[in-house]
């Protein structure tokens, strides 16, 4: 059960490899170790790492629920006594997951989703940037840039030759460190080389 009166919501963003799926994962433990019932849930198109698990680029791992859209993310936490619901990856649900994360939250689950707030072409990624302004909490991280070693706020896809997953959209392709770089300001080259 809750020990505060009113649920919250907190987001975890940033670009590619800044860490916010680590930061979501430590959530879900310190939750578990108050002895909170938590549900992890995933898009099911995000299959990286294993059908089944959020994980993070320096390894760190957790069981997950995978659900296909936003419809299926509701359905898996509908009716359960949840003290929290942690999404990862929230961009792949689009601007429909807004108004069934504030759903939960009215209904008194703490929910944290973590996920790109900026698309590799720089611009805002939908849903973040909408759930960034209703949270009580946000933490927006920045990675290492690939090139200067400076904070970067921004990803920049280097590679084009794989047209990606054709079931999602083209900005929402998934990948890694051999598709993606984080970038600088400086050195980010998307919306008119900057």
């Amino acid at each position: 059960m809750h020990t505060r009166n009113q649920a919250r919501l907190q987001v975890v963003a940033g670009p590619m490899f800044a860490g916010k799926s680590e930061e979501l994962l430590r959530r879900v433990r310190r939750a578990r170790i108050a002895g909170l019932s938590v549900e992890v849930l995933s898009h099911a198109l995000d299959d990286r790492r294993g059908e089944g698990q959020v994980s993070s680029h320096s390894g760190l791992s957790v069981a997950s629920r995978p659900v296909a859209d936003v419809a299926g993310l509701v359905s898996a936490v509908r009716g359960r006594d949840l003290d929290l619901v942690a999404v990862d990856e929230a961009q792949f649900f689009g601007p429909e997951l807004v108004g069934a994360v504030d759903g939960l939250v009215a209904d008194g689950v703490d929910v944290v989703v973590s996920g790109l707030c900026v698309t590799f072409d720089g611009e805002p990624f939908e849903p973040l940037p909408s759930l960034m302004a209703i949270a009580e909490d946000v933490i927006k991280l920045t990675a290492v840039c690939a090139v200067c070693g400076e904070d970067a706020a921004f990803h920049q896809r280097i590679s084009a030759a794989d047209a990606g997953d054709a079931r999602i959209p083209t900005l929402a392709q998934i990948g890694g460190i051999e598709s993606y770089q984080a970038r600088c300001r400086r050195h980010f080259t998307g919306r008119g080389s900057r």
